[in-house]
């Protein structure tokens, strides 16, 4: 990174040769604003790519990974090479503003060329999906997986979906569950409900044909509202005590049974036990399956997933409220632990779980955070239906084509405007450089290329070259391109317009 010059000092707003030379604070201020951003790209720079190392998020890579999910390293990349291009074009004295809609001009030509080298795909091609997917996990930690993981994530996608009426997708249909033990080989889609929650009565952990209940109040002693003690003088009090409990909790159950339900999902109580001993004695010989501690605010994803609608009291517990399913059972990992699976759900919602199995920790979050960015590209296909090659070919053929617009604009919007087309390639430069080639080279053969019409070249870092790089299917939906060019112009916009700080204590 260049070391920062010290700011041209001028008084205040003079004009000097024709150039504005700006307030001595306001450009002080822009200058250390534009270096703590740079450092920041710099930062991230060496984590572009398949050879690139592991990622590091910011604010800006926050907002890519809202709008598009992937392409979070390139644009905090592409924003440090920007910010780099306003410095150079502040220390020559261009005011702010003039940048500013520069680049605002640039940005608006650059989507037309994205939009231009395109080109649409059907969800129907299942084919161009998983490549997609598969460039997307390639920059990953668990890349030598994506055969396992693009297609799981495509399935999962098109399964809660309708393709021909779909303009986006609801990534909260897809319950991405983490369970330690086993290696990423052991990932899998499962196209019904999954419940990390123990079975709490050991003797019955198979029921096929399930009616499955979901009730949301406790199943013990009724407890007063407020702190009271109950003193008990004699045994035939205390035995009296104890039958009432017994009964009451007896009824409770045998209603339960009454309704049909075999399977009943507890949600988890705050106030007291959820669960009594007593209950689940009761329920254990009324060869009932249950599963406790369900968590609140999965009670969503389980009404949609196996149709059935959670319960609040007692008396509303009847047979049109439990769903149904082909088989309920506890499922054993190998020793690893133990998940519950219901399959086979009769009024099935558009909904699935993928059941992501990793050694340690850091491995299970990385192939989470993987599959995340993998949905998130089919997602995108989704939303705006057209691909466009990965490689560094946008980038270079952005360059190109901003350079030659430079050329129709006169005074120093041309200026800016060549300044901004230079700074695009730096993407095409660091994935070069990650990958072991020279970036000069490279992105001159690249830049030839280009100017020569071919659109599609782009860098090969398999194969350590150059190459057509939609034939060698390296391939990125249209929305994360355009995405991560408007997001850094924005934030580069937005950084030039800050000319002064405010200390607070």
């Amino acid at each position: 990174m260049p070391e920062a010059k010290a700011a041209p000092r001028a008084s205040a707003g003079r004009h000097n040769g024709g150039a504005y030379v700006d307030r001595d604070k306001p450009a002080q201020i822009r200058y250390s604003n534009i270096s703590a951003a740079k450092a920041v790209a710099d930062a991230v720079r060496t984590s572009l790519g398949p050879k690139g190392m592991d990622k590091m998020l910011v604010e800006l890579s926050k907002a890519q990974d809202i709008e598009a999910g992937d392409g979070t390293t390139s644009v905090v990349v592409i924003a440090g090479a920007l910010l780099e291009a306003c410095y150079r074009l502040l220390q020559k004295g261009i005011h702010p503003t003039i940048i500013s809609e520069s680049f605002q001009k640039a940005v608006e030509k650059g989507v037309e060329v994205l939009t231009g080298m395109s080109r649409p795909v059907q969800l129907s091609d299942r084919e161009t999906l998983l490549n997609s997917a598969t460039t997307s996990l390639c920059s990953k930690v668990v890349s030598q997986y994506s055969s396992l993981l693009a297609p799981m994530s495509v399935d999962a996608v098109m399964r809660v979906i309708d393709p021909a009426t779909a303009t986006g997708v609801d990534l909260h249909d897809i319950k991405i569950i983490k369970k330690l033990g086993g290696t990423i080989d052991d990932c899998e889609l499962v196209e019904g409900l999954v419940l990390t929650q123990r079975v709490a009565n050991s003797s019955v952990t198979r029921v096929e044909k399930a009616k499955i209940g979901l009730i949301q109040f406790c199943l013990s002693p009724p407890k007063t509202d407020m702190d009271n003690q109950i003193v008990v003088s004699d045994y035939a009090q205390m035995d009296r005590v104890l039958r009432e409990e017994r009964a009451y909790i007896l009824n409770m159950v045998k209603q339960i049974k009454k309704a049909g339900c075999n399977v009943l999902l507890i949600q988890k109580s705050i106030l007291r036990d959820a669960l009594s001993d007593l209950a689940l004695h009761f329920l254990n010989k009324m060869k009932i399956m249950v599963v406790k501690e369900i968590e609140r605010e999965d009670i969503e994803f389980i009404c949609k997933t196996i149709g059935t609608k959670p319960i609040a009291h007692i008396d509303h517990f009847t047979a049109e409220m439990l769903g149904t399913a082909e088989l309920a059972e506890e499922v054993n990992l190998d020793g690893s632990g133990k998940l519950v699976k219901i399959t086979g759900c009769s009024s099935p919602g558009k909904t699935v779980c993928i059941v992501v199995r990793g050694s340690n920790k850091l491995v299970i979050e990385e192939a989470e955070r993987s599959i995340h960015d993998a949905l998130c590209v089919i997602r995108c296909l989704v939303k705006k239906r057209a691909l466009i090659a990965g490689g560094g070919a946008p980038e270079i053929e952005l360059a190109v084509r901003l350079a030659e617009y430079s050329r129709t604009l006169g005074g120093m919007e041309a200026y800016c405007v060549r300044a901004y087309s230079d700074a695009l390639e730096v993407i095409p430069s660091t994935l070069a450089e990650n990958a072991g080639l020279n970036p000069i080279s490279t992105v001159t053969e690249l830049r030839n290329k280009h100017a020569q019409g071919d659109k599609m070249a782009g860098i090969n870092v398999r194969k350590g070259g150059i190459s057509n790089i939609l034939e060698e299917l390296v391939v990125q939906p249209l929305l994360v391109s355009i995405s991560a060019l408007t997001l850094a112009t924005e934030t580069v916009r937005s950084i030039l317009k800050i000319d002064d700080v405010v200390n607070t204590r």
